[in-house]
């Protein structure tokens, strides 16, 4: 009995330990999710600005531009994953790896190859574990994102487009990211990055609000050379703002989880400490009761 109540006094202060650690993780996640969903808002206007600015040059020109042509055949398609690098976030790495893995097995049925570029040690670790190959890793910078990580990655998505599939490089491009939508839900959220689709250039119809006629100085072609790159950009930014607060997001729902388990482990192993030294105290008794019978006798 003895071994027992050491047993379990061992396995109520064990989980204390792991509630103490899961408590502050989420925590932590709590104070990063303001800070994440407060840059998310911060990017917003230039986002907006940069898409309007793109909607009105592919709207008032007839320019032929390479970033919003669609090719005759799309031959390879880039699909970026957007991960993270640490895990403890329940199902998100899990759900956006599965999502991603989706998007390529319906590119093969289309006859496109799909190219994986990877952002994330989560992302990394699964390809690598499971031998499977991608064009691109970036590490290290997805808990808080800085931009010049989205001028990498644009800058070798741009690469990669301006080669075409003919030539090693690819004809599309897809996001692959969690997108953060409240602080229980976050859901796997695909994009087309590339050629271009101005999703927002009807955004403004409903103040009736005239547009003039554009002239572009010097031209409409050199104007959208130095607007998409930006666009590309903010929208990779955007992608990893929002991936960032959704892992936060799933870190504290996973973490708030854990301790609540942790909760119930330790009452578990309360009650069930308290049983088998009640049936000690008992058996104790019994022996005493015994003895006195023996000797009385």
């Amino acid at each position: 009995m003895g071994a027992q109540l050491r047993v379990y006094k061992q396995k109520i202060s064990s989980a204390q330990t792991t509630k103490k650690i899961t408590k502050a993780m989420e925590l932590i996640a709590a104070s990063r999710i303001q800070k994440a969903q407060a840059r998310v808002r911060a990017s917003s206007p230039f986002a907006r600005a940069v898409t309007r600015a793109v909607s009105a040059v592919a709207t008032h020109s007839n320019v032929e531009h390479p970033l919003t042509r669609e090719p005759e055949q799309i031959r390879r398609s880039a699909v970026v994953i957007f991960a993270s690098d640490r895990g403890l976030a329940g199902a998100f790495n899990a759900q956006i790896l599965r999502e991603g893995l989706e998007v390529g097995e319906l590119l093969r049925s289309e006859g496109r190859e799909p190219v994986y570029y990877l952002v994330g040690r989560k992302a990394v670790g699964y390809f690598q574990f499971r031998q499977m190959q991608s064009a691109a890793e970036w590490t290290g910078d997805t808990d808080t994102p800085h931009f010049h990580t989205a001028e990498q990655i644009s800058e070798v998505l741009l690469d990669a487009f301006d080669r075409g599939g003919e030539h090693g490089g690819v004809d599309e491009i897809t996001l692959v990211y969690n997108r953060f939508v409240s602080m229980m839900t976050q859901t796997p959220e695909r994009v087309r990055l590339l050629p271009l689709e101005v999703v927002e250039a009807e955004e403004d119809t409903a103040s009736s609000q005239v547009y003039p006629l554009y002239e572009f100085e010097p031209d409409a072609e050199v104007v959208l050379d130095a607007l998409l790159p930006v666009y590309v950009q903010s929208r990779i930014f955007n992608a990893l703002l929002q991936s960032s607060a959704a892992k936060h997001a799933a870190t504290q729902k996973a973490m708030k989880s854990a301790s609540d388990n942790a909760d119930k482990l330790i009452t578990d192993y309360t009650r069930l400490r308290n049983n088998a030294r009640q049936a000690e105290i008992t058996q104790q008794i019994a022996e005493i009761v015994g003895g006195a019978d023996a000797l009385a006798s």
